[in-house]
């Protein structure tokens, strides 16, 4: 699998992982709907009909409460607005807790039932109407619980199961906002972190193309001049005329070889610049990335050949790793200067060395350097050494 900029990486993983955790920790909350049946069940509190009505009736809504809560961690930052399926669902636990606590002699457990499904009618309003919705509950449900509180005071024991009602609503209204507005934020991260990693790649691909266009547009220009010259002379001065052709050749043969030398890195490359996108575009996957060493280490005439080095090094890294961790090493000693790439996140069957490192042996082979590419333990290092034209290898 190719490691996108969207995160096949240990950021992608982090991010599925929270996905995961409030998915289940919301429907967690949902298997509160199943507590009154049980206890229900447990002490045989009444006998008739209602009994496996109420059951039935929980039962439907602790399902409905995680199709609730799928849909609304599914489509985080764009919900699907209340519905129609939204209101009934909430008016059936209402329903079915007002009818409980005129059938049950101890009807508190009951008040699970609207507490968990109206927490999830809210999770799937927009983020804006969730916390008003959420806020709106929350002052009628304390309302609520203080004037259960007062009756209670005086003497009447029968409110008690509305202020329990009261509180389990504001407590797991309060679980189930809080946890999707974590959820929110984290995939608000998760998008700006892709959407980093892609202008980094835009900018790789603008400078590509100013580079490109700077080399064509000079070469063409002259070749066009040339041209009309030789239109011009063709017939008047046949030997000029010649000489222009020749010259038209010779344009267009220099335009095709720097033209192969920016496709191929073989104009001048900085190594500085080449550095900085390589890190800004490992980071931007979410791959942690280490540098050891300075680049300005590395004498200047070799630096466009280890600039090729790292720009190859961290396309393989993207293309084909699961890389969570990368380091880049600039070692100079001796006259010889030396830089490695190494990841982790590489399976035996990602392991092909390609065209681009076989162009890089090619290269470093005309400075007398070598390049390497290994792989070991899940892991793959490419490397680079070469020594100072002039200088003394090691």
């Amino acid at each position: 699998m190719m490691a996108t900029l969207s995160g096949v990486n240990d950021a992608g993983t982090r991010v599925r992982g929270m996905r995961l955790y409030t998915l289940w920790s919301l429907m967690a909350i949902g298997g509160f709907c199943l507590v009154p049946p049980v206890i229900l069940l447990a002490e045989n509190r009444f006998d008739g009909p209602g009994v496996w009505l109420l059951c039935t009736v929980a039962g439907v809504l602790a399902v409905q409460r995680a199709r609730l809560v799928r849909q609304a961690v599914h489509h985080a930052g764009q919900p699907l607005g209340l519905r129609a399926e939204l209101l009934v669902t909430l008016a059936l636990a209402i329903a079915a807790c007002s009818y409980a606590f005129v059938v049950d002699p101890e009807p508190m457990w009951w008040g699970f039932l609207p507490a968990v499904v109206g927490g999830a009618v809210v999770l799937n309003l927009p983020a804006e109407a969730r916390w008003r919705a959420a806020t709106v509950v929350s002052v009628v449900t304390a309302l609520c619980a203080a004037a259960a509180t007062v009756l209670w005071a005086q003497g009447d024991y029968p409110t008690t199961g509305w202020f329990s009602v009261a509180v389990l609503v504001l407590v797991l209204l309060s679980l189930d906002v809080a946890q999707l507005w974590l959820w929110d934020i984290v995939t608000e991260v998760d998008r700006a972190r892709a959407t980093a990693g892609e202008l980094a790649v835009a900018r790789e691909r603008l400078r590509f193309a100013a580079d490109l266009h700077d080399i064509q547009g000079h070469h063409l220009q002259a070749i066009m001049l040339k041209g009309e010259l030789t239109e011009r002379l063709i017939g008047r001065d046949d030997d000029a005329a010649r000489a222009q052709a020749a010259e038209l050749t010779e344009l267009a043969r220099t335009a095709l070889t720097d033209t192969r030398e920016v496709v191929h890195g073989y104009r001048s490359t900085d190594l500085g610049t080449e550095l900085t996108n390589a890190v800004e575009l490992l980071r931007a996957a979410g791959i942690r990335t280490t540098v050891s060493g300075s680049a300005d280490t590395v004498p200047p005439p070799l630096r466009g050949l280890f600039g090729a080095l790292v720009r190859e090094g961290t396309t393989n890294i993207l293309r084909h790793s699961q890389a969570s961790t990368c380091e880049l090493t600039f070692d100079v000693a001796d006259g010889r200067a030396r830089v490695r790439l190494g990841n982790d996140g590489v399976s035996p069957a990602e392991v092909d060395p390609g065209s681009g490192i076989a162009s890089l042996r090619e290269r470093f082979a005309t400075m007398g350097g070598e390049v390497s590419a290994l792989s070991a333990d899940g892991r793959f290092e490419l490397s680079g050494s070469a020594a100072e034209p002039g200088g003394v290898p090691a």
